[in-house]
Formats: C-alpha cells, sequence, structure tokens
C-alpha cells in the first residue's frame, strides 16, 4: 500500500471498505516478497483466511505448508483485540472491523 502502485491504491480501498483482497493479488505479492527475503521458511500471519486462499496459493506457488494454524474466538473478542493493537490503521475501528465480521462469515 505504501508504494502507492495501483495494487496498493485497490488493496487499501478494500481494506478500508471491510474486504477481502483477492487471492491472486494477495498471493502474488506474498509470493515476491518469500521470494526477496533469500529465506526458505515462512510465517504468514493472516493469510490463508479461508480454504479457497490455502488452495490458490499452493496452486500458484506449489507450496504446501507445513500446517496452518487456525485460531477460533469469538467476534466480541476479536474485536476487542483489533482495537487493542494499536497499529494505527485506518480500518481498526468498529464500522470497518464488523464490515469484515460480516465478509469474512459469508466466505
Amino acid at each position: 500500500m505504501k508504494s502507492g502502485s495501483e495494487n496498493g491504491t485497490m488493496i487499501q480501498d478494500m481494506i478500508k471498505e471491510g474486504k477481502i483482497v483477492p487471492s491472486e493479488v494477495t498471493i502474488k505479492l506474498l509470493q515476491k516478497a518469500m521470494q526477496d527475503s533469500g529465506n526458505d521458511k515462512f510465517l504468514i500471519d493472516g493469510f490463508p483466511r479461508n480454504e479457497e486462499n490455502r488452495a490458490a496459493f499452493e496452486a500458484v506457488t506449489k507450496i504446501e505448508p507445513a500446517f496452518v494454524l487456525f485460531f477460533d474466538c469469538s467476534e466480541e473478542e476479536m474485536e476487542k483485540r483489533i482495537l487493542s493493537r494499536n497499529q494505527g490503521r485506518e480500518d481498526d475501528n468498529i464500522e470497518t472491523i464488523r464490515k469484515r465480521f460480516k465478509v469474512f462469515s459469508r466466505v
């Protein structure tokens, strides 16, 4: 997003609206960052968000993760944690958070 690129602007707009960035965009960005890092082991926070993300990641990158952690907690707890993470993100507000919950629960 900081680059101001076309993808960056699109991602920023989607995040503001509480929408999920398309898998192919996220995967291409992750793949580039992984290749550029020079490492061979990765911990990716917040991805995959659903089965479609996982399948698309494996299909595009030809990488099968050793494992995926999924934390299941109530929306109330997630809301509390997001609002208290204090990262200064413009999407860390109650309206956007609740939109994200609705989008995620439909996926």
